[in-house]
Parts: structure tokens; sequence; C-alpha cells
């Protein structure tokens, strides 16, 4: 789903809303508030506006941010795309496509599925890896219980 508001695009198709949600339209949540919902902090908010992957930011008229539920949407899209190990760089192109408009869906798809690719073969990799602690923790597991058996 896109929601466009004034002429900036914010893609909120990051997943279920967080809890302690206020309802759109009274969503205004200072950078202390959305430090305490997503667990960033108030230096990484800055740098995401400041590299270009978070949109615009409303400010109050005393220029404080003012984060609405869209941006946390955002943020947890954001989040997600890190864990997947996506460079920052590629991120912030994302970003771009996404205020672009609907015309970047190619590159924006493509995009992704190159990230999910490259989760895939990071998972692959991962369940080799467990293969083999698996089969270390057996044959500790067996040694132990041999040891024991042997002092009884």
């Amino acid at each position: 789903m896109t929601e466009t508001t004034d002429t900036r695009t914010t893609e909120t198709c990051a997943g279920p809303p967080q809890g302690n949600r206020r309802p759109d339209g009274e969503d205004r949540y200072t950078i202390s508030e959305v430090v305490a919902l997503t667990g960033l902090t108030a230096h990484t908010l800055r740098w995401y506006e400041r590299i270009g992957l978070m949109p615009h930011i409303d400010r109050s008229h005393t220029g404080q941010r003012r984060y609405r539920n869209r941006d946390l949407d955002w943020l947890a899209l954001v989040g997600k795309l890190r864990l997947t190990g996506m460079p920052v760089a590629d991120m912030v192109r994302y970003a771009e496509l996404v205020r672009a408009g609907d015309h970047t869906y190619t590159e924006r798809f493509e995009l992704l599925k190159e990230t999910r690719e490259d989760v895939l073969a990071r998972i692959a990799e991962l369940q080799g890896t467990l293969a083999v602690l698996d089969r270390k923790i057996s044959f500790y597991a067996d040694a132990g219980r041999a040891l024991a058996s042997e002092r009884t």
C-alpha cells in the first residue's frame, strides 16, 4: 500500500503496526517517543534523515521533529531491510525510488528481488553451519554420556 501526502510518497507495507500507537490524525510523536517505540537512537533517526533514508519529517512551529504513523511504518521496513544485510546505499536508493513514485516499481522490484536472493543464500549458508554445530553438539553429548557411564 502506498500513501501519498503532499508531494511525497511513503510506503507503508512494513508489517503490522507496533503497539502503543496513536490513531491516524492524532499521530504526532517526538523523537524521544520514537526512540522508545522503535529502540533506535535519536542519533540514528537524525542520521537516517540526513542521508535521505527517511522521508521528510514534519516539524512543529518550534522546529521539533514530529513523526507520524507512516514514519513508524517506514522505520519498521528499514529495520527489516537492515536485517537482510542490504547495504545502506541500497536502502537510500530504495527510499529515493519510493519517493519518486509509482513509475519506479520495476526498479524497486529488482532491488528487493536481489536482496531476497542474498537472504536465501545466507539462510542456506546458516543452515549448513547449523548442521555442523548439530553434529558437534551430538558428538559431545554422546562423549559426555560415554564418560559418565565409564565412571559408574
